[in-house]
């Protein structure tokens, strides 16, 4: 009885500190505007002194709404200067946003005839970022512990090691990216089933298997690629880009079914260590069918997950193409056709790491671990 109280007490006191723990990082974050080179704004007042109806060629109809804003600079040179900006958003905030009382934003300031000017930049969305942060941290710990912890720990590593890849692919202006991004992608691997598994022959079979699907799908992929020469293949379609297009879309493809294909390929070997730990005597052969029967079960809802990721990415564009008079093969080709190939590499490579992680275990699973 004393224990369990006592085990109810730490859940209570844990509870609480991370309670404390969120609202410190919030209120951090809503009061943390001198980190920032950029000025910001907090606005005071937000009045509306205009508003426009519109209609297009389509019959499509919105509100554009002009708003005054006046609000108190936060940091820099100008600190505590009041200053006035207008924001034009349309009702159906596609493209822009309103403001309200108490939002902060990010200026451009600039003086004329002595006078301070300033025009709204972007929204500074630091503290719902930190508050998502927060609530998943939370969650994890109260839900998994130590691994939720080690889960945790293992996304913010590879967040750092993903941000110091773009860091260098922008200093070498991408002439290196898909070097860069593969390379990326074996550590990614590696650092999550380092941390989350440890060092041990459960997470070697399970980085080799990972990366055996993965590197596999893409040389299918490729092989596709040079025996089709590329025929409806849109790189045209990727937004944004200042590089070559191709080892882009690649590297991004690549990165984008590592998650997955080590999902699976954690689940199989996973199951079939438990496997063989209730029966000892199963046979190489018995386990490879087990592992293939495993990944039979899991690998459609993974292909599944896979292609609702994408249709949520491309949904509200598609959407404002098909509003906008094009037809439903321009609409995919510009917005869904390089999405809908990533995912059948990516189906490629949950498919290959099956027998890849199942023979892995039957080979080497041994009775001592």
């Amino acid at each position: 009885m004393k224990k369990r109280n006592a085990v109810h007490r730490l859940v209570w006191w844990q509870s609480l500190g991370l309670l404390l723990l969120g609202l410190l990082v919030i209120w951090g974050t809503a009061h943390d505007a001198r980190l920032y080179r950029e000025p910001v704004m907090k606005v005071q007042t937000a009045t509306t002194i205009g508003v426009r109806h519109e209609k297009d060629d389509f019959d499509n109809r919105d509100q554009q709404v002009t708003q005054r804003l006046t609000g108190v600079i936060l940091n820099g040179a100008d600190r505590g200067q009041t200053v006035t900006v207008s924001n034009t958003y349309s009702m159906s905030q596609a493209l822009d946003r309103d403001y309200r009382p108490g939002s902060q934003l990010f200026l451009t300031l600039h003086r004329q005839d002595g006078k301070l000017h300033a025009t709204v930049k972007d929204s500074k969305r630091d503290v719902s970022l930190a508050f998502l942060v927060w609530l998943t941290f939370v969650l994890l710990i109260l839900l998994m512990r130590f691994s939720g912890l080690m889960a945790f720990l293992s996304v913010v590593i590879n967040a750092l090691l993903f941000i110091a890849a773009i860091r260098l692919n922008g200093s070498t202006q991408g002439a290196g990216v898909l070097w860069i991004f593969g390379s990326l992608a074996v550590i990614f691997a590696g650092v999550a089933l380092w941390i989350v598994i440890g060092l041990n022959r459960q997470m070697l079979m399970t980085w080799v298997a990972t990366l055996g699907g993965t590197v596999l799908s893409v040389v299918v992929a490729l092989v596709v690629f040079k025996l089709t020469k590329e025929r409806g293949m849109y790189y045209e379609s990727m937004q944004y880009v200042t590089q070559l297009p191709r080892p882009l879309f690649l590297a991004e493809t690549m990165v984008g079914s590592l998650g997955a294909v080590m999902d699976e390929s954690t689940d199989i070997i996973s199951s079939l260590y438990g496997l063989k730990r209730e029966r000892p005597d199963l046979s190489a052969r018995q386990i490879f069918l087990s592992g293939r029967n495993i990944g039979k079960s899991i690998m459609g809802p993974l292909i599944n997950v896979l292609f609702f990721i994408f249709v949520a990415d491309t949904f509200a564009m598609a959407l404002l193409y098909l509003k906008n008079g094009n037809s439903w093969q321009y609409t995919y080709q510009m917005n869904m056709s390089l999405g809908v190939i990533q995912s059948l590499i990516s189906g490629i490579g949950i498919v290959l790491a099956v027998p890849i992680a199942s023979w892995l275990a039957s080979r080497f699973i041994k009775e001592r671990d």
